[in-house]
């Protein structure tokens, strides 16, 4: 056995994993599936005084949906998986239900669909520090991935890459606006006139983030002890915008960490009377909000990064401009995937640091892809077509597939765009969501890549999702036709 930790680490018997818990990160890192590993879940609830279990699963809007049960409740489920209403799948982010899906309805009752606990997720709530919070991953009665979760396209995506050799490493970064308002005021002012947290265009302000640094710790430890493990974080031009990286990982843990970062922000502004916004555009004057998804491949033992080849132009591997290449070829016609809202087509404006076509260059923040580094540690890609409003599971998981597609056909990419990204003559990308969601559904690559079933169900959600704007009255439309047409 390996010599005892410092920290504390519960042991187990012959022929099960160990369990540890991370003195600020209070996470189970690993935990075994076999009785034993329920056992030391037991232990660890006892050591750490779990009194609740909040459990919960993202759903296509990047919603997380869940709810608190009781400590027997929750081992009763990880014996024997849970029952979880399947109405998360068959509404909208608003609750509304959707009139067009085929997994739910009311053509099937709204049945309880299940629910399998991932006990290796479990981590203490740092600012409910009796309660213990576990991912959940939605599978069939025969215990299958239930195709429309996204968690679960994201496993399946992790799993190709890892049959071709690789080990996918990701990490994700995020703008997002700070608000002096609460649910009730966001109501009362109609979403219009909002206080910011701080006036004036600030970005990398070293005073902005002293001034709010109550605040600020409280995000960055908030996070670090939830094990988010926040590498920066500092403000970004506008008013009360700020940005933060989160330590890239291992693609599934990375992407349940991106997920878990803005609900985390959430509760944490909320705790002081504030709202976190991660729209794509909150207005229009202003720029809008990334979130950003830096990408490697490395090999199966993660000791290698095979996009990094000494001697090559730049450093690129044959490997890194595959997938680069695959990942721009597909780029249009996987956008509404990255592109989730309609409210995600109004940043991408040109001159304003998100792209307008698919493009890629060198320390190029004028385009959709950009490649940093040179050395075998650092290269990797920063796909910058993503932004805040990204569901972080599918986002991750589309570009991941495309850059896998483009290994396995051997795309070259397009010339290097070594200028201004928005003067480049390239694939223009989507400028509605209408036109993307029209684009995705007749692409046969990504029903190959990622599964007609959840091609089909997300493609009936962002049809709602237009049919909702299409028929809604804006303020804009108010404020200039009201009185004079």
């Amino acid at each position: 056995m390996a010599p005892r930790s410092k920290k504390k680490v519960l042991s187990q018997p012959v022929m099960a994993r160990s369990v540890r818990a991370k003195k600020k990160g209070e996470r189970l890192s690993t935990v075994a599936r076999e009785p034993s590993g329920v056992d030391a879940l037991h232990r660890w609830f006892e050591e750490k005084g779990v009194r609740k279990v909040k459990v919960g699963a993202v759903d296509i809007d990047g919603v997380w949906r869940g709810k608190y049960i009781s400590p027997d409740k929750f081992f009763s489920a990880a014996k024997s998986n849970l029952g979880f209403c399947d109405v998360v799948f068959g509404w909208d982010l608003a609750d509304e239900l959707l009139d067009n899906t085929k997994v739910t309805g009311w053509h099937t009752g709204y049945p309880d669909a299940c629910a399998h606990v991932d006990v290796s997720s479990g981590r203490i709530i740092p600012w409910e520090p009796d309660t213990a919070a576990f991912l959940l991953d939605f599978v069939n009665a025969d215990g299958s991935a239930y195709a429309p979760s996204p968690r679960q396209l994201l496993q399946k995506i992790g799993r190709r890459a890892r049959d071709m050799g690789f080990l996918p490493k990701f990490g994700a970064e995020y703008e997002f606006f700070i608000f002096k308002e609460t649910p009730q005021s966001l109501k009362e002012k109609g979403f219009q006139d909002l206080t910011p947290l701080t006036p004036g265009m600030f970005g990398y302000s070293w005073l902005r983030t002293s001034m709010n640094s109550g605040l600020v710790h409280s995000l960055i430890d908030g996070c670090n002890a939830f094990g988010l493990d926040i590498e920066g974080f500092h403000t970004e031009t506008g008013p009360g915008v700020f940005e933060a990286a989160i330590r890239y990982d291992d693609l599934e843990k990375a992407a349940d960490k991106a997920a878990l970062f803005k609900t985390v922000v959430k509760e944490i502004c909320a705790k002081h009377g504030l709202t976190a916004c991660f729209m794509a555009k909150v207005n229009a004057k202003l720029p809008g909000c990334s979130g950003h998804v830096h990408q490697s491949l490395w090999t199966l033992k993660g000791d290698r990064n095979t996009f990094h080849e000494a001697g090559a132009p730049g450093g690129m591997s044959q490997t890194m401009r595959h997938y680069l290449g695959g990942q721009v070829a597909l780029m249009p016609e996987l956008t509404a995937l990255y592109w989730p809202t309609v409210n995600s087509y109004k940043r991408s404006v040109e001159n304003t640091w998100a792209p307008t076509t698919a493009t890629w260059g060198r320390e190029n923040r004028t385009t959709a892809i950009r490649v940093i580094g040179d050395s075998p540690k650092a290269m990797r890609l920063e796909y910058r077509q993503l932004g805040a409003d990204m569901n972080a599971y599918i986002g991750m998981a589309a570009s991941l597939a495309a850059g896998l597609w483009g290994i396995e056909n051997e795309v070259e990419p397009p010339p290097m765009c070594s200028g201004n990204g928005y003067e480049a003559t390239a694939q223009p990308l989507p400028r509605s969501l209408k036109e993307a969601v029209a684009l995705l559904s007749a692409s046969e690559r990504a029903r190959e890549l990622l599964g007609e079933d959840f091609v089909d169900h997300y493609v009936r959600t962002r049809q709602w999702e237009v049919r909702q704007y299409e028929r809604a009255v804006t303020n804009w439309e108010l404020e200039r036709y009201m009185e004079l047409i």
